[in-house]
């Protein structure tokens, strides 16, 4: 018989510790009571009260409008920044470029907020844009953070490419515009993948740069529930992050599911690419 070992245990108490909180949170949105703490009963009141909490539903809206921006344009300058590090081992600057795009990872957010606030305030005074903060400072100041994350991420894949296929392809005549969108990309799919789900995640969950950044009108949904927990929490809020819960879990398993089927679609056509080779030699 298995022994139970310390490690096992500390692995279920620590995974108990993460995912808890959340299922009892789910659990509790479907309380009766208007009391958060006291249960009352299975209800689905607070969920359709959402319809009518416009307040909150506009910056559910406004998170996931500026998650998605932030998630397409953070993937593509990672990625760009990526190969950058990657593909060009010698330019002159290399070394403060690899730290100026790491920098975000270890930089407070208090200081880069403030950095950025005092950054659209002096634009807006010389060349009079932004006019005023709202959500595309708010898109900007994500974007400038998340980029750091698809970066390291999409490094670490390029790394361990095999150069030689790209290679081969330019040998063959492929531009090299063409070679990256063919054979590049698909390579490394997962990882933009993983990266823009980390940009998605963060930026949706981000609250200190969105108070420094953000303007009237344009109270993201983590900044609306700062505000109302510090008068106590509503009902509606449990409702709204269970739904939230529930889309990006649904959002990670489909993008876990088409990186997983495009993954073995890569190898398979490797493996019979090569079956193909021995056989013509």
């Amino acid at each position: 018989m298995k022994r139970f070992s310390f490690s096992s245990f500390m692995l279920i108490a620590g995974m108990a510790f993460i995912y808890l909180p959340m299922l009892i949170l789910v659990i509790y949105s479907f309380n009766a009571s208007r009391l958060v703490t006291v249960w009352g009963g299975w209800s689905m009141h607070w969920y359709f009260g959402l319809l009518d909490n416009a307040q909150l539903m506009n910056a559910v809206g406004r998170s996931l409008e500026i998650a998605c921006y932030t998630a397409i344009a953070a993937t593509a300058l990672g990625t760009l920044a990526a190969l950058v590090l990657t593909r060009i081992p010698r330019f002159r600057g290399r070394t403060l470029f690899g730290g100026m795009v790491t920098a975000p990872l270890v930089m407070p957010e208090v200081i880069t907020g403030l950095s950025l606030l005092l950054l659209f305030v002096a634009m807006g005074q010389l060349i009079g844009w932004p006019a005023e903060r709202g959500l595309m400072t708010i898109w900007i100041a994500h974007t400038t953070f998340c980029t750091a994350y698809v970066a390291i991420v999409v490094s670490a894949r390029l790394r361990e490419l095999d150069l030689s296929i790209e290679e081969a392809a330019m040998d063959l005549g492929a531009r090299p515009w063409k070679v990256f969108f063919l054979i590049t990309i698909p390579m490394i799919a997962p990882s933009l993948a993983a990266g823009a789900m980390m940009s998605f995640a963060l930026s949706l969950d981000d609250l200190v740069l969105a108070s420094f950044v953000s303007g009237p009108g344009s109270t993201t949904l983590p900044m609306e529930i700062f505000s109302a927990v510090r008068l106590g929490v509503k009902p509606e809020i449990n409702a709204v992050a269970s739904l939230i819960l529930l889309v990006v879990s649904l959002f990670t398993f489909c993008a876990w599911y088409f990186s997983r089927r495009a993954e073995e679609h890569r190898k398979r056509a490797i493996q019979q690419a090569m079956e193909e080779t021995v056989k013509g030699a």
